[in-house]
């Protein structure tokens, strides 16, 4: 599981956050992605819910007293994980990124450290995806 916070009461985050967790994270999910012909975990399904971060964060940044309305509609991220997951759509790896991530989302720092955390996923994902794809056609596009 991946934890947000080195210390939650001083705001500190986990150092690593947006680095190797990230990085870590991202290539654990892309291995399943070229394991499976490229079906599951494709890029377009994981940036459906990086957009949907984005949305949401956006929202909050302009109006922040919105959380607590916004909160349900965040945790219902999981609802749509489990549905892409039950399609073949997403890994139960990926699935679980998403769920343990929004179990720990009690509050607006909750919320930014996530978003911040799947900003830096999706740039090693998008990353080791394409060194992979460019490794297995002989470096030709």
């Amino acid at each position: 599981m991946v934890n947000f916070w080195k210390d939650k009461n001083k705001k500190q985050l986990d150092p690593e956050l947006f680095d190797s967790t990230a990085e870590e994270l991202a290539k654990s999910i892309c291995k399943v992605y070229l394991q499976n012909r490229k079906r599951i975990n494709a890029p377009t399904q994981i940036r459906k819910f990086y957009d949907e971060v984005v949305r949401f964060n956006g929202r909050l940044k302009s109006n922040p007293e919105e959380f607590d309305t916004l909160l349900p509609h965040i945790k219902m991220m999981n609802a749509k994980a489990a549905y892409a997951m039950g399609r073949d759509r997403i890994s139960e790896e990926f699935k679980n990124f998403i769920s343990e991530s929004l179990k720990q989302i009690k509050d607006k720092d909750d919320f930014n450290a996530f978003a911040g955390l799947f900003e830096a996923f999706m740039g090693y994902y998008k990353f080791h995806t394409e060194k992979e794809e460019k490794s297995t056609q002989g470096g030709a596009r």
